[in-house]
């Protein structure tokens, strides 16, 4: 029989069980846990299944409350991908514990991220999708399978004197980049400390990369690699730099290091099916993959995490692009840290 239980053994043997499972992702890891405590300062839940003395399933639950927003359990909230790992058993026993939690401690929602579909019987959202292109051998093949027009757009930044510079040191130029265009969308954004503390937990796996025009970044990215996958996680971009292309051209130099790190997919993150984000991803000739986001809800109403589109919340954006830049980067880390 499968039991349920907080998991109370080392980070090694959790992560040597997530690494033999299929659909396990970097959000999966360990390590997480630390950045959603510390960075983040939430309420995390790491479930194991057991089957005698045999670990048979995990499941990493992370409680995000407060008054304005609501109370949810996600798996994983921020990212794209969570949900219980494991053999049908395991994965349905994990889901049924979650379940019980959320219903005893009166959240709104439960929702497990997880890749692939699952064997469990709860409705499932494809709100959100990711578009996964196939990558060859080297960065020549990967040229010749653009379009002209798309080669023409990721040679641009080169003759603009664009340069790419990618490591830790590049998480600080980074946020500067990410910051400045999130309120210019009219989004709070993450502080610069959950990049911080990613950069320091997952040095072999987190990138951090800048796109420079002489002394100033202009745009950047930062991913995560498990597996053969890579994905682009956080990306943003200056549009006053718009005329030199520079995302295209640091996307670009994102799928070449890939390459030359074994990877053979690039995965450009959620985006809603339709969206110009969405046409933006498609572009480079990537197909689209569902993600499967499990819900349960009292009462069985179907709903979603908070969203600033909501009528509720749709004065913000527009507030938002308003305030300053230090104003905007010193209060977003205390709205956004709540939105899972």
């Amino acid at each position: 029989m499968t039991r349920v239980v907080p998991f109370d053994g080392s980070p090694a043997e959790w992560d040597a069980f997530v690494r033999s499972q299929r659909g396990w992702t970097h959000f999966h890891l360990y390590g997480w846990r630390d950045v959603m405590r510390t960075a983040l300062r939430h309420e995390t839940i790491y479930l194991a299944a057991w089957h005698g003395v045999a670990l048979t399933g995990v499941l990493p639950l992370v409680r995000v409350r407060s008054a304005l927003f609501g109370h949810y359990l996600v798996s994983m909230p921020f990212l794209n991908y969570g949900g219980p790992l494991g053999g049908p058993a395991a994965v349905q026993a994990l889901a049924a514990e979650a379940i019980r939690l959320s219903v005893t401690s009166g959240a709104r929602l439960l929702e497990l991220r997880s890749a692939l579909e699952l064997p469990i019987n709860l409705p499932v959202s494809h709100r959100k999708v990711t578009v996964v292109l196939d990558l060859p051998a080297d960065g020549d093949a990967l040229m010749k399978s653009f379009s002209a027009k798309l080669r023409s757009q990721v040679r641009r930044p080169e003759k603009e004197g664009v340069r790419y510079a990618f490591g830790p040191d590049q998480v600080a130029p980074f946020f500067a980049v990410f910051s400045r265009h999130m309120r210019d969308l009219g989004t709070p954004t993450q502080g610069r400390h959950l990049f911080e503390t990613i950069a320091h937990n997952f040095p072999m796996d987190a990138r951090f990369g800048c796109a420079w025009l002489g002394d100033r970044p202009i745009a950047a990215g930062a991913g995560f690699r498990w597996g053969g996958e890579f994905e682009m996680t956080w990306a943003s971009a200056l549009s006053e730099f718009n005329h030199t292309s520079a995302n295209m051209g640091l996307y670009r130099a994102f799928m070449e290091q890939a390459i030359t790190e074994g990877c053979t997919r690039f995965n450009f993150g959620r985006c809603t099916p339709g969206s110009g984000t969405h046409r933006y991803k498609l572009q480079w000739g990537g197909r689209d993959e569902p993600l499967w986001w499990y819900q349960h809800t009292p009462g069985g109403a179907p709903t979603a995490t908070p969203s600033p589109d909501q009528g509720a919340f749709s004065w913000g954006p527009r507030i938002w692009k308003r305030l300053p830049l230090a104003v905007a980067t010193a209060l977003g880390p205390q709205i956004v840290r709540l939105i899972p």
